[in-house]
């Protein structure tokens, strides 16, 4: 790991904006949320983002997420055990789910990508500015 870096995140802005990042670069993110919503810090391109914000509608829509946080599903009644689970989890090794007052980590190595994103792609969140630069040298 080359170093951390401290994202803050609350309703409805991420700190800092930006972020400069050498190619082949190991970075631990220290992720924390000081709003009193659900939030999620996820890297990947601006079609990345579009294409997972339909994810968590989804998630929303079948009531994995709420405002607040992520419901625990693996209680499910045995009877579903046999059917596939599509959107039901949030596990995707670019992405944290933030809980009000949460600190998590995330640990990324970077390539020569342009174009990369950190975002909140909770319903709404993107659109209304959670969305920052991550400039790879």
């Amino acid at each position: 790991m080359n170093r951390s870096i401290e994202i803050r995140t609350g309703d409805i802005f991420f700190k800092p904006k930006s972020i400069d990042i050498n190619a082949g670069e190991t970075i631990r993110f220290v992720l924390k949320n000081e709003g009193s919503l659900l939030h999620e810090f996820n890297l990947g391109m601006a079609a990345t983002h579009a294409a997972h914000q339909k994810e968590m509608a989804a998630m929303f829509q079948n009531g994995t997420l709420s405002a607040t946080g992520a419901k625990d599903m693996s209680n499910m009644d045995h009877a579903m055990s046999g059917m596939k689970m599509a959107g039901m989890q949030h596990d995707d090794p670019n992405s944290v789910l933030l809980e009000p007052g949460a600190t998590e980590e995330l640990v990324w190595t970077f390539t020569k990508a342009k174009g990369l994103e950190f975002a909140c792609n909770i319903p709404g969140h993107y659109q209304s500015g959670m969305v920052g630069k991550v400039n790879v040298r």
